[in-house]
């Protein structure tokens, strides 16, 4: 059946100015990491995105390597908007990567120009696609100079293949550094898009204050701590959960006794929000406005729905920051 999308769409999300660009993303967005591979099912994947759409989010994040296995979740993508998105693809920001191993040899990993290119070019098949809107590099890569990577970025903007370029997983130092000689280039970095969530607060210690300096956006990935701020871990370790699976970032060890207090009083504030753990997680983010955008993932429409509420209440008051910060702060050591 034909994909007609919610004649209303634009009036539920708000969307926030990319740092100091004309460029707006929704303050939610929603991103293809898990869920969306060639392990999972592609109706369900399907139904995701489009409910995403009919709900605002405009903004669907990818990478060369998102699936598994690796490509599969770009591909299914592409499948998508040939279907389902054909006529909407100027209402539509995508976003890819690379950075990370996707190929033998040593062409296939890091920041070299070599890689870059030949990478963005298969994504681009992959998805059907002539341009992509954002182009990331993944990771620094401490083995090629940040000035050839910088400059592949500069020249995938030149040749129309990305509209905006961005960075991530990259220090506040390493970002400074990226930023001056993009400047010199000409094409300034847009967003940048670090981990961050209640549990880890790094981008706290000086990577956002880079960003605002520069006017570049923030947006975070694992704002629920790969799962662990949400409703699944309050009564321990499911079998079925990432931290439950053989294969994942989220191990069984990480998950400590204390982590697990934590968790289950920061859902009792949650509660007295009339939230729930994930949603508050996701506005304890947004509440800062140097974060543009939280990208969340989602294996179900109903997980999705849920997630997208959080914008319902982003206010904190102030004794509900304090009583926040209090207890990450006094557990800091053991998140």
């Amino acid at each position: 059946m034909a994909y007609t999308p919610s004649r209303n769409r634009y009036e539920l999300l708000r969307y926030n100015h990319c740092g100091r660009s004309g460029l707006k993303l929704p303050a939610i967005s929603l991103g293809l990491w898990h869920n969306f591979g060639g392990i999972d099912p592609y109706e369900t994947g399907r139904r995701i995105v489009r409910h995403a759409f009919d709900a605002g989010i405009t903004h669907f994040d990818l990478a060369n390597n998102y699936g598994p296995p690796g490509g599969s979740a770009e591909i299914n993508f592409g499948r998508m908007l040939a279907t389902d998105f054909k006529t909407l693809r100027d209402e539509l920001i995508i976003s890819t990567k690379a950075g990370y191993y996707m190929w033998p040899g040593p062409y296939g990993d890091g920041g070299s120009r070599k890689y870059l290119i030949s990478s963005l070019d298969k994504s681009l098949q992959r998805m059907g696609l002539e341009y992509v809107d954002i182009f990331y590099h993944h990771r620094f890569d401490p083995e090629t100079p940040v000035e050839e990577t910088m400059m592949a970025l500069d020249q995938i903007v030149r040749q129309g293949k990305a509209l905006y370029i961005g960075l991530s997983n990259y220090s506040a130092e390493q970002t400074e550094e990226a930023v001056a000689i993009l400047r010199k280039l000409g094409t300034p970095c847009l967003i940048h898009q670090p981990r961050y969530s209640m549990l880890d607060r790094h981008v706290e210690e000086s990577l956002l204050d880079v960003l605002d300096k520069h006017g570049i956006g923030c947006i975070a990935y694992s704002p629920l701590a790969q799962g662990l701020l949400s409703d699944r871990y309050l009564k321990g370790i499911p079998e079925n959960s990432r931290a439950g699976k053989p294969s994942g970032f989220l191990k069984k060890e990480d998950i400590s006794m204390e982590k697990l207090q934590l968790i289950q009083r920061l859902n009792e504030i949650a509660g007295e929000r009339k939230q729930s753990l994930a949603q508050m997680s996701i506005a304890w983010l947004l509440k800062d406005q140097r974060v543009t955008s939280v990208l969340i993932g989602a294996s179900s429409v109903q997980q999705l729905e849920n997630n997208i509420q959080a914008l319902d209440h982003t206010h904190f008051e102030t004794a509900e920051r304090e009583q926040i910060n209090q207890l990450l702060n006094k557990n800091k050591d053991n998140v």
